[in-house]
């Protein structure tokens, strides 16, 4: 077993995380039972933030909550600073039960239901991450009903095939999430959604896959979304403000895997992104991104007790 953050084998031969003796933390607690390294998390929210910040000014990092959801990392990822990302009214209800901040929330999901939509628009959550034309009708139809303007990014597929599990790809041609630009209708969804009154387009959005060490697959998605963000101002003669590239940098395994440093991610990606803007003429987007697994994958330890032995 690798030792991660604060981990260590104490005196008494006894796994210890953060300071606390494994066997007493089941002994009060019981098994199984899960356990989070609260420092290594908060180092990873730390080098996220930090990393992006110093080769991008205007970006902002948002953690993905659907990898692990409570109040406790509610709290944590507000006081780090960072955004956060929602997939369903639950775990939204629970980052609104710890007063998390309304304008650092994205709503995501490929099919949010008419009351996860209405719950969002009601709280006025900042993005809301549009998935489908059919999305695009009924959120326009809340946002009116309610009175209110809806503020959207579009999810796109750039056609990306990234080394990593075909389970866990989600920015190829054929992939169920988001729209797709090969076949034009990522173009068609971005001219439909101008003509919506109650929804304002703020920019696009893609995820490549999960489990990725490959820093060019992160490369060649920021260059494809650039530029199609190109495209839609020759289009539109509108500016993309907004760029979220997604999450899904690996993380430890086994043996096998080997994890980028967070810091040559962002200068990869941050310098596509700029050398891109400077070839096509455009104003930079502010760009985001979502962690997720990368932020408690490695800080997260489950203890078991032994039962009967075969």
């Amino acid at each position: 077993m690798k030792l991660h953050g604060t981990m260590q084998v104490n005196s008494a031969g006894h796994l210890e995380i953060g300071g606390c003796d494994a066997t007493e933390l089941l002994e009060e607690f019981g098994s199984p039972l899960y356990v989070m390294d609260e420092a290594l998390i908060r180092q990873n929210c730390r080098n996220y933030v930090g990393s992006f910040r110093s080769v991008y000014p205007d970006s902002e990092v948002i953690y993905a909550s659907k990898v692990f959801s409570t109040k406790a990392i509610c709290r944590l990822i507000q006081e780090e600073g960072m955004g956060i990302d929602v997939v369903s009214a639950g775990e939204l209800y629970t980052a609104l039960s710890v007063k998390f901040p309304v304008d650092r929330i994205y709503f995501h999901g490929n099919n949010k239901s008419a009351a996860e939509l209405e719950m969002a628009v009601e709280t006025g959550v900042h993005r809301i991450i549009v998935d489908s034309f059919h999305e695009l009708e009924l959120l326009n139809s809340i946002a009116a009903k309610l009175g209110k303007k809806a503020d959207i990014l579009l999810r796109l597929s750039p056609g990306i095939d990234a080394h990593t599990h075909h389970y866990i790809k989600t920015g190829t041609i054929d992939s169920k999430f988001g729209f797709c630009i090969a076949n034009g209708q990522a173009m068609e969804a971005i001219v439909a959604a101008g003509t919506y009154p109650s929804l304002e387009l703020w920019g696009v959005h893609c995820h490549i896959g999960s489990q990725i060490f490959e820093l060019e697959s992160y490369e060649e998605a920021a260059r494809t979304m650039m530029t199609f963000v190109r495209d839609i101002t020759v289009k539109t003669g509108k500016a993309v403000r907004e760029l979220n590239l997604g999450g899904g940098m690996g993380i430890y395994y086994s043996e096998e895997d080997a994890p980028r440093q967070i810091i040559q991610y962002a200068e990869r990606v941050a310098n596509t992104v700029k050398a891109c803007a400077a070839e096509y003429g455009l104003a930079l987007p502010k760009i985001i991104v979502e962690p997720g697994r990368s932020i408690v994958g490695e800080a997260g330890v489950t203890l078991y007790t032994i039962g009967a032995i075969k």
